[in-house]
């Protein structure tokens, strides 16, 4: 079995805007394992800013095991060079899935069969407010019922008045709202601003503030009006400490990004912990082309979720990799 890598660029049909920044395009190194006539591909899909391998030579740091035979075990081998650089670790172990089930559907599950779907959540990427407002619309329409707000870029009283607004409209019977604030907000004044959006029946707020200020963390998880979602904390923290993480911020659930925290069996490790802490999670994908949109729609689908997953990206591309998934009525289907 040979070993191949390539590298792609994908563009968004419009700039992802997040409190952050805005991505304009999507580095991705396609890696490839021929097994006969068959072969098998995973993404290496990190994210500039945010992901720990983000701004590393991932194509250099592999190139020595490219073009060379392997075997399982020479693959179990990379998987263990690339512990340091989750995105690697990511598509190495995926790749590691689809050679063990010697197929591309690797989990066999009522998704991967056609017989059910996933629910997702739409996503409304930071805007002006007027266009997230619209778009917000849409995805209702669309028949989502959680609808994830990016905040925390704009004026916050604008924010809040566009969340009552679609209050308003749409009650909390109906329509579940998450926020997504990307470690936007002061950690001082948080928890005052927590109770405000509370106004507007919030399911939860991912990352109110800047990772790594675990004492005002687990002071907001602790007395938060909403509840709390970690996202940027889980990022390089390595999971053996997980359970320590956990107890010391209670958060009300956690987000795992399989490529920014290196693959399905870690975020499998993160499950495991978190539910003996009575923590609830879910799965969101990290602006992965569809090749990495299925692989984390395959992960989840083994479990029993039931909470909305935020897998809905693989539209935002101009041209993206061949589709094997499609979004209908708020929910993901595999073609």
């Amino acid at each position: 079995m040979i070993l191949t890598a390539e590298k792609h660029v994908l563009q968004f049909i419009k700039p992802a805007k997040t409190s952050r920044g805005e991505y304009a395009e999507k580095d991705v190194l396609l890696l490839a394992l021929k097994e006969g006539n068959t072969v098998y591909q995973a993404e290496v899909a990190p994210l500039s800013d945010l992901s720990v391998d983000g701004k590393l030579d991932l194509l250099g740091l592999i190139s020595p095991f490219l073009e060379q035979s392997h075997t399982e075990n020479s693959l179990m081998e990379l998987l263990e060079f690339c512990t340091p650089y989750p995105s690697l670790r990511f598509g190495v172990y995926a790749l590691l899935q689809k050679l063990r089930a010697h197929s591309t559907i690797w989990a066999d599950t009522p998704f991967t069969r056609k017989e059910s779907a996933l629910k997702i959540n739409g996503l409304v990427w930071m805007n002006d407010i007027e266009s997230m407002s619209e778009e917000a619309e849409n995805k209702v329409n669309q028949g989502f019922t959680c609808i994830k707000f990016k905040v925390g870029a704009l004026d916050f009283d604008a924010e809040c008045r566009m969340l009552e607004a679609f209050r308003k409209r749409h009650k909390a019977f109906n329509i579940e709202i998450r926020l997504d604030a990307n470690g936007a907000f002061p950690a001082d004044t948080a928890l005052s601003m927590l109770k405000d959006l509370s106004r507007f029946e919030i399911h939860s707020i991912e990352q109110p503030i800047k990772a790594e200020n675990h004492d005002w963390m687990a002071r907001i998880c602790r007395e938060s009006a909403i509840d709390i979602a970690l996202d940027e904390e889980l990022i390089g923290f390595p999971v053996e400490n997980a359970h320590h993480l956990l107890t010391q911020l209670k958060p009300q659930y956690i987000i795992l990004k399989p490529t920014l925290i290196g693959g399905f069996d870690r975020c499998d490790s993160w499950i495991k912990t978190a539910l003996k802490e009575n923590i609830g999670w879910w799965s969101t994908s990290a602006l992965e082309g569809n090749i990495g949109l299925f692989d984390i729609a395959q992960w989840v689908s083994a479990y029993p979720v039931t909470m909305p997953q935020g897998l809905g990206t693989g539209a935002l591309f101009v041209k993206n990799f061949p589709q094997n998934t499609r979004v209908d009525s708020g929910c993901l289907h595999r073609i």
